[in-house]
């Protein structure tokens, strides 16, 4: 402890020399797009005599943020656009404790908070950060990966959260609060156009239909090409298209009782390419002395800078979804009864190029294997809360919860190396029950508490079509558990603008199977993986100045895991071993994070967030060597056949940079009565990250993004268009980095490289014009 805190003291005053000489950026920000006056019904609305205030509802309950005894950050329009942000996928840029890395398809990608990440592929594996729209959990990951459309605002939650939000919120969670029906009739419209052919427009209207029923709709529209060519056949790949639509209908039958149904429709597509970024001269496609670079990728030039691919299939995902839910809000004398129900259809198709190049098939038909799958998704869940009211010195929020989730994965590989072909389900009900109360047992000295105690049952079914055996063809299985999950914090206020809190929690991740490639009667009989459960200790400082105009928050934390999932070599009852995800051993990851925010005069908002992290695995004894690795890089071997491994205790944990930081401001002076000008500037710094442990081809090294822009809008707001340039110095880096060096004859007995990449989307700088209107 005496070592942690002498760590977070270096960070923090590090940290606060850096942010001393760095623009900042208001979370208070007026939304670019909104009105000079936001309407009422907005839920995040700021107290008219307080234009410093922001309210969230990560306790379920409308709160002033600097309230809140947790590390929240609140993420705007306005912050989203400064920083080139207009998918799901680049939230990480705006949110340093945040790193979201993605994949060839959306359910392979990976979102981590604090260092901690959910890293399997398997259906029904629960992620350690949740992902919620409107309050309403999405039923895995992959259905958040597209555009955020018509967003109110985002709600970063960091450290465990399963007391109030369940399992799947063991590291964290992420919540797009969507913008509701208004009083008044109101028009938001918003288009970008970029120098690479990126299109993309939304808009939403909302307004009354009579005293007591009240609307909202919108949709949304984006297509890019995409950053990397197919020389195969000329095609632009690596890009997107995707439709969202939205309505509400808000009815409120009395003054008290509110009732919002809400409705989504989501399509869309990518392509897939993965350029060869480093590839050796004795690389040869599945080990075949022909099968030269020449011949698998011909015209292809191999480079950090490379975005050109060959490949003789069309990678790429396709999808749809579509749901709903019905909220409502009873006024029971001072009471309120809250009542969520919702419905959720996610629907994936991929299609991969396993081998990633063209050979033709007169030369081999190595060059023609592929990948294909399907991921569905249906969720039910209910919550009822009965909440007491805000303002009194005791308050509390007592619920129950119910959840019904059904997965299907069909996938097929082949038809000439590494086979698969097999159909698998996986089926989960949850019933919880939740209490969380705050007490202000002495003068600004409050005492909060909460628990959760929930019930889970899991059912699998997986098919192996390849199997001769029928008994080795079929298996099916199931497993029940109940757990408990608390939080206790204190927080006492010094000052109306200055408060100090101190908060332990417990997490959950509940048990499940891994239905991959190769389940099998070994892997059944080892039954279910274990739940993984973690601590979190947090002491943070909420400070505001300069009546309300400068915002500083610091959150020192320390979280420890145990029995985390995670892949690994597991040796079963029979002697054998195979590698799949089960129980690795403890995680532990501390460190600081600050946020700060500022409004100078009615010109300049400027604000920064930083985060120090210091995340390591505390027992990670058997872990999969890298591709290439050799006894004298810590691979082991231990003899008699057994598959080789490495120990990874002690080790950085993945997907977790020591340092991220994040600043944006904008100066927006007036230029006449009418006109007033916009300057914006973001600049985003990440130090290194490991995307596998030790493995020197998965290391992406750190880096700096600045964005800009330049426009006018009217002094009233009702519109603006920027011109911008993103990525300005035009810096490459690489979000996900795949060791292919197996797929290319490599080995610790041939060692070379074949590392392919995911392209961000700003891997080149990009330039673009926004227009916004709000009338």
């Amino acid at each position: 402890m005496t070592r942690f805190q002498s760590n977070v003291a270096r960070g923090a005053f590090a940290a606060g020399l850096i942010l001393a000489a760095t623009p900042l950026w208001a979370q208070a920000a007026p939304d670019a797009a909104a009105p000079a006056a936001e309407p009422a019904a907005a839920p995040a609305a700021r107290a008219a005599n307080d234009p410093g205030e922001i309210i969230v509802t990560a306790q379920k309950r409308a709160e002033n943020v600097q309230s809140v005894p947790l590390a929240v950050s609140v993420v705007s329009p306005t912050q989203l656009a400064a920083a080139g942000v207009r998918q799901f996928q680049d939230l990480g840029k705006i949110a340093p404790s945040l790193t979201i890395r993605p994949a060839e398809h959306p359910v392979n990608a990976n979102i981590s908070l604090r260092g901690v990440g959910t890293f399997a592929f398997g259906i029904g594996v629960e992620p350690s950060v949740a992902v919620l729209t409107d309050e309403v959990p999405l039923a895995f990951q992959a259905r958040a990966f597209t555009d955020l459309p018509d967003v109110e605002r985002i709600e970063v939650l960091r450290g465990p959260q399963s007391t109030l939000y369940g399992k799947s919120a063991s590291a964290g969670l992420i919540n797009i609060i969507t913008r509701n029906p208004t009083d008044t009739f109101h028009v938001r419209a918003n288009a970008t156009a970029t120098t690479d052919s990126e299109y993309g427009g939304n808009f939403s209207i909302s307004g009354p239909i009579n005293e007591k029923l009240g609307y909202i709709v919108s949709a949304s529209y984006s297509s890019w090409d995409g950053n990397v060519k197919n020389l195969f056949n000329g095609k632009d790949v690596n890009g997107r298209k995707t439709f969202n639509t939205r309505g509400k209908l808000r009815f409120k039958p009395s003054g008290t009782a509110t009732f919002t149904l809400s409705a989504n429709y989501l399509d869309g597509s990518t392509d897939v390419g993965r350029p060869f970024v480093r590839l050796s001269s004795n690389a040869r496609l599945r080990g075949v002395a022909a099968l030269t670079q020449a011949v698998t990728m011909p015209g292809v030039v191999v480079s950090t800078d490379n975005t050109d691919i060959s490949n003789n299939y069309d990678a790429r995902t396709k999808y749809s979804g579509w749901g709903g839910n019905l909220r409502g809000e009873i006024e029971l004398g001072e009471m309120s009864l809250i009542t969520v129900s919702s419905y959720d259809k996610f629907h994936l198709h991929d299609y991969l190029d396993h081998d990633d190049t063209s050979v033709p098939t007169s030369i081999s038909n190595f060059g023609s294997n592929i990948q294909v799958g399907e991921f569905k998704s249906e969720l039910y869940t209910q919550e009822v809360r009965l909440q007491s009211p805000s303002s009194k010195p005791f308050r509390y929020t007592v619920g129950a919860y119910y959840a019904h989730v059904a997965f299907e994965r069909p996938f097929v590989r082949g038809p000439y190396f590494s086979l698969a072909n097999w159909y698998a389900t996986s089926k989960s009900r949850q019933i919880a029950g939740f209490v969380q109360a705050d007490w202000e047992f002495l003068p600004h000295a409050t005492l909060t508490g909460g628990a959760r105690i929930q019930n889970e049952k899991i059912d699998y079914t997986f098919k192996d079509n390849l199997a001769v055996a029928p008994a080795a063809s079929f298996f099916s299985g199931g497993a029940k558990d109940t757990a408990e999950t608390w939080k206790a914090s204190l927080r006492y206020e010094f000052t109306p603008t200055i408060s100090a809190f101190a908060t332990y929690a417990t997490g959950y991740k509940g048990q499940t199977y891994d239905l991959t490639t190769g389940f099998n009667a070994n892997r059944q009989a080892a039954g279910p993986i274990k739940p993984e459960k973690s601590k979190d200790k947090e002491l943070g400082i909420r400070t505001q100045w300069f009546d309300h105009r400068l915002t500083f928050n610091i959150t020192l934390f320390q979280t420890d895991y145990k029995n985390l999932q995670a892949q690994t070599i597991e040796t079963l009852a029979d002697g054998t071993s195979n590698f799949r995800l089960t129980n690795v051993g403890k995680l532990g990851t501390k460190g600081v994070e600050v946020d700060t925010t500022a409004r100078v005069g009615s010109d300049i908002t400027l604000g920064a967030s930083m985060a120090y992290l210091d995340a390591k695995y505390k027992s990670f004894p058997v872990a999969q060597c890298y591709p290439t690795q050799t006894v004298a890089q810590g691979c082991i071997d231990p003899g008699g056949g057994a598959a080789s491994y490495q120990n990874l205790t002690g080790t950085r944990a993945v997907q977790a940079p020591k340092w991220k930081f994040s600043a944006t401001g904008e100066y927006s002076p007036a230029l006449t009565d009418k006109l007033r000008g916009i300057v914006q500037g973001n600049w985003q710094y990440q130090s290194s990250i490991f995307y596998a442990s030790r493995d020197p081809e998965l290391t992406q090294k750190g880096y700096h993004i600045v964005n800009v822009g330049l426009g006018v809008r009217s002094q009233d707001r009702k519109w603006e268009v920027v011109g911008f340039v993103n990525n300005l110095f035009d810096q490459q880096y690489f979000p996900a980095l795949v060791n292919s060096a197996g797929n290319f004859g490599l080995s610790a007995s041939n060692p070379g490289q074949a590392t392919q990449a995911v392209l961000p989307r700003d891997f080149r700088r990009y330039g673009g014009v926004r227009v916004g209107l709000t009338f």
